[in-house]
C-alpha cells in the first residue's frame, strides 16, 4: 500500500519530458539500497542513495528516480527537496529544506555528475540500464529547514511514460524517507587528527 501511495502522489509532480523514441513497455527492477539518515539538523550534509538493479531481460530506456516531499505544499513546489509557500505575494515561494550540492546526483565511486536535469526538476534520468545491472545514485543534501519531513521517491524506467517500470510483485517501484531536521546544533569535539566530530551521549541517561 505504502508503494501505491507513493506512485499516486509522485504522479501529480508530472513526468520527466517526452522522447517519442522511448521503446514502450514493462521493465521489471528492483531497489537495493535505500538510505538516508532519519535524524538530522540544521546545516547537517547528508547522503540519500538509491541503488537499482534491472531484474529484465530487456534493457532500460533511461533510469529514472523522481523525488517529492510529502504533503501538499510539497507537491506544490517546484523544488525536489523543497515546499511551496502559499502566502501570497512571495517573490519566491518555493523554499528549499535541503540544498543539493553542485555536481550532484552522481553514481557512487564516480566523481562526475550523473543524474541529468529534465524538464521537471523533481526528475533525474541516470540513462540506460543493461539486463543484470546494478546501479546506486548518491544525492549530497544539506538541511536548511527545521521539521519533520516525508520524502518520497519513484523509480522510473523512461522520461516519456511509455517505458514503466515494476517490481517483481507487478507494483510500482518506490518508497519513501521520514526524516527529522532539528534545529538544535549538535555538540562536537576536536579529535587528535583535527577532525571535528559530534560528540556521541552514552546511551540509558547515564553522566
Amino acid at each position: 500500500m505504502v508503494a501505491v501511495a507513493v506512485a499516486a502522489l509522485l504522479a501529480a509532480c508530472g513526468g520527466g519530458s517526452s522522447d517519442a523514441n522511448e521503446p514502450a513497455g514493462t521493465y521489471r527492477v528492483k531497489v537495493t539500497e535505500a538510505s538516508f539518515p532519519t535524524q538530522q539538523h540544521l546545516g547537517q550534509t547528508s547522503l540519500m542513495q538509491l541503488g537499482v538493479r534491472n531484474t529484465g531481460k530487456a534493457a532500460l530506456p533511461a533510469l529514472t528516480v523522481t523525488v517529492t516531499i510529502a504533503g501538499k505544499a510539497g507537491v506544490n513546489s517546484s523544488l525536489p527537496f523543497g515546499v511551496h509557500d502559499p502566502q501570497a505575494g512571495l517573490a519566491g515561494p518555493d523554499r528549499p529544506v535541503w540544498v543539493l550540492a553542485e555536481t550532484y546526483p552522481r553514481l557512487v565511486d564516480s566523481s562526475d555528475p550523473g543524474g541529468a536535469t529534465t524538464s521537471n526538476r523533481k526528475t533525474f534520468a541516470f540513462g540506460p540500464l543493461k539486463p543484470g545491472a546494478t546501479t546506486t545514485a548518491v544525492w549530497k543534501l544539506s538541511a536548511v529547514k527545521a521539521g519533520n519531513f516525508t520524502l518520497l521517491y519513484r523509480i522510473d524506467a523512461g522520461l516519456s511514460g511509455s517505458a514503466k517500470a515494476e517490481t517483481g510483485s507487478g507494483i510500482a517501484p518506490g518508497g519513501s524517507f521520514v526524516t527529522a531536521i532539528s534545529s538544535e546544533l549538535p555538540e562536537t569535539e576536536v579529535t587528535p587528527s583535527g577532525e571535528v566530530v559530534e560528540i556521541k551521549k552514552p546511551k540509558g541517561g547515564g553522566e
